[in-house]
């Protein structure tokens, strides 16, 4: 297991930004999320480089964006797209440990507000449970950890995957 970085993957809504906070400060890292990266790089919102540049743009920004991420002793939350780009996810385990966040459809659905304020990426006509579908054999691949966090608080899925970093 790779100590230098905790990269957390997972549907949006899982808890990857706030479970990633919570997490670099008991671990005592610095934290980093990916989709404000990219947003930062940019100059854009998430949503605004989906609606200039397609689905497919986006995914390209976010790899070349993953890709160069390049630190130590850092948390880094990845938006639930990453995993699509998978020269930035073979990058991403490379300089640490990932971390699937697992969360059934149902809370998924739960959690989320408005999906395209969200900057996920829905293709036309794609249902959520659709995305999931797609994505889960994805995280499931590049997960070196998983962690259910069905029923689990922030606290509680902060302190389970600290022990295994502590």
């Amino acid at each position: 297991m790779n100590r230098d970085n905790v990269i957390l993957i997972g549907m949006p809504g899982a808890g990857k930004s706030t479970v990633g906070v919570v997490l670099a400060k008991k671990l005592g890292y610095a934290f980093v999320d990916s989709d404000l990266l990219i947003q930062a790089k940019e100059g854009r919102l998430l949503h605004e480089i989906i609606e200039e540049q397609g689905i497919e743009g986006f995914w390209a920004v976010e790899e070349r964006v993953n890709s160069s991420i390049d630190t130590v002793r850092t948390v880094i939350a990845t938006g639930g797209s990453a995993v699509y780009g998978s020269r930035a996810m073979e990058h991403l385990k490379q300089i640490g440990t990932v971390v699937y966040l697992r969360l059934s459809c149902e809370a998924v659905a739960g959690r989320l507000g408005d999906l395209s304020e969200r900057g996920v990426t829905l293709k036309a006509g794609q249902s959520l449970s659709e995305l999931y579908a797609e994505r889960v054999p994805l995280y499931e691949k590049y997960a070196d950890i998983i962690v259910d966090c069905e029923r689990l608080s922030i606290r509680e899925a902060v302190e389970q995957i600290g022990k295994i970093f502590s």
